[in-house]
């Protein structure tokens, strides 16, 4: 007797499963809507996000209300961040920076609302956040660096006798190769699962019924406090890989002497 193997879900109902379910999940548009679930749920999120936005910055004011103080503060916080790691010369990447923490935080936290989901549970949308970083990350390396100068970082920039042997400069190629590429996976993952176990601990709690309310608010609020932390490590971590592939001022000054 053949058994059908069927995929087994422990997370809460939400619209997009419920508009699934109403349509019938067996059918062509059911099944693509409950295939593109978090797709729709991240699309979700850029609409908040850019209507916020919108309401916060279409009447600017010399004296801002409470909407556009919260935004100017946000931007100018992110801004500091990023500044402080990468120097006078990080404000530019601040609006990609930025928009990552602020995207993923929405999307982190979009699991403790009911009947919604929060995409960065799954991998595909992590990992898709992770490439992004990467691809910006190598780009930025070869038109700060130039192509000698990228080949010269991922050698380690030897010097001395270390750059006319062989083996250490190959050696320090391989594995900054290696680091280079595993850090997508591991930048990805680590938002991923810790969203995920926040996800799936809400879900097992919200099935205990009453008695599990107590500890489904202490959880909810842990999950928040996860949220922003989270967010939080992956800017920083993409911060990093910035400055790491940037030429830093003191450096700069030295090469101008």
């Amino acid at each position: 007797m053949a058994v059908e193997a069927t995929e087994v879900r422990h997370e809460l109902p939400n619209l997009v499963s419920f508009l699934a379910d109403i349509i019938g999940r067996k059918t062509r548009l059911g099944e693509q809507i409950y295939l593109w679930e978090n797709i729709l749920f991240s699309l979700i999120a850029v609409f908040v996000i850019s209507l916020i936005v919108y309401l916060a910055s279409r009447k600017q004011k010399m004296i801002p209300g409470r909407l556009q103080n919260a935004i100017e503060l946000v931007v100018g916080g992110l801004d500091d961040f990023v500044c402080g790691i990468l120097g006078r010369n990080g404000r530019r990447y601040t609006p990609f920076i930025g928009t990552l923490f602020i995207y993923i935080i929405f999307m982190n936290l979009f699991g403790i609302i009911p009947f919604m989901k929060s995409p960065t549970s799954s991998w595909s949308t992590t990992l898709g956040l992770a490439i992004c970083v990467f691809i910006y990350v190598q780009y930025t390396a070869f038109k700060e660096l130039g192509f000698l100068g990228y080949l010269d970082h991922m050698m380690g920039r030897p010097r001395g006798i270390l750059a006319f042997s062989v083996f250490v400069p190959v050696m320090m190629f391989i594995l900054h190769i290696v680091s280079e590429l595993v850090r997508p996976i591991s930048l990805s993952l680590r938002l991923r699962s810790n969203i995920w176990g926040d996800d799936m601990l809400l879900s097992v709690l919200a099935g205990f019924g009453l008695g599990g309310v107590p500890l489904l608010v202490f959880s909810t609020l842990l999950a928040i406090l996860a949220g922003v932390v989270q967010a939080v490590v992956f800017s920083l971590l993409t911060t990093i890989y910035f400055a790491l592939v940037l030429t830093h001022e003191e450096e700069a000054q030295v090469n101008k002497s």
